[in-house]
């Protein structure tokens, strides 16, 4: 290959993923010009078109989506080898990003990953917290973190967590004030606050089980959030019936600003684990993090 299509090629991926020159160009740091007459010259050498191009958008061809999906994974593993390169210093270094839910980064990854900092200096963690369902692959992240049920089968897959369980809480002036459900059904008399999911749109299924009988009650309110944390401070505030981690609501159970029903319709699931592709080459900082969070029993 000649010397000069390796440049072309990384702006070539760069553009596709971006579905932009201007972002592109930025992130590159050449004009939008430059890259422009760059990709028209591989276009040229190569002898077939690569990117559509549109007033408003930029796409790859079919062509290109082929060659894009071949040159992804070489390049990352280049890119891998080169980074582990810093692992000959004494301290491992490199930047490792994950992408996670807010619940698992409040109570699982930053309790540990905090405690590894000071020790590796070097060291960089970026964590992006949403409750998106993200293509770690596409948006270059190392690691994800999902509840084990539904981890991406294509992938290794790390303990992060024991086992967990959901908890029906509110307030004790919400249960004296409405009483307090026996059966999940009851639930739909209720003032409940709901949980929005951003992959849907729709609210989360509340789910049961009890002796092999498994019930799913859709609840209703006056408040619904997209964030576990808010949906607790309004069920301490009063305002309804929640249903979320039990390690969430601890620290309330046990302060008596929140009271459980239902305990006995709340079932063990998997917990959490992180995960990541299977690639040759991790780096000295990537397993450290990975063995940092790991969770051991």
């Amino acid at each position: 290959m000649l010397r000069e299509n390796l440049n072309d090629l990384v702006a070539f991926m760069v553009v596709a993923r971006e579905g932009s020159f201007t972002k592109a160009a930025s992130q590159l740091g050449v004009s939008q010009s430059a890259l422009s007459h760059a990709l028209r010259g591989l276009e040229e050498r190569l002898e077939i078109r690569l990117l559509a191009r549109s007033t408003r958008s930029v796409s790859p061809t079919e062509a290109g989506e082929k060659l894009l999906a071949t040159l992804a994974p070489r390049f990352e593993e280049i890119e891998a080898a080169l980074t582990s390169l810093g692992d000959l210093r004494d301290n491992p270094m490199g930047t490792v990003r994950i992408s996670c839910s807010k619940h698992s980064v409040t109570y699982l990854i930053w309790p540990k990953i905090s405690k590894i900092l000071h020790q590796y200096p070097d060291l960089h963690i970026e964590i992006s917290a949403d409750n998106r369902f993200t293509d770690i692959v596409a948006d270059r992240f190392d690691i994800g973190v999902r509840l084990g049920e539904s981890l991406p089968k294509d992938m290794i897959g790390v303990p992060l967590s024991p086992f967990m369980r959901l908890a029906a809480v509110a307030s004790p002036e919400y249960f004296a004030k409405y009483g307090k459900p026996t059966d999940p059904q009851e639930l739909k008399q209720h003032n409940c606050i709901n949980m929005r999911l951003p992959t849907y749109g729709g609210f989360y299924a509340w789910e049961f089980e009890k002796e092999g009988q498994e019930q799913v009650v859709r609840t209703s309110g006056q408040l619904a959030f997209n964030d576990s944390v808010h949906i607790l401070q309004a069920a301490i505030e009063g305002f309804g019936l929640c249903y979320i981690p039990e390690d969430m609501a601890a620290d309330a159970l046990a302060n008596g600003q929140l009271e459980r029903v239902l305990e006995d319709w709340s079932p063990a699931f998997e917990g959490y684990s992180l995960y990541y592709p299977n690639r040759r080459n991790h780096s000295t900082a990537f397993s450290i993090v990975v063995e940092a969070l790991r969770y051991r029993g």
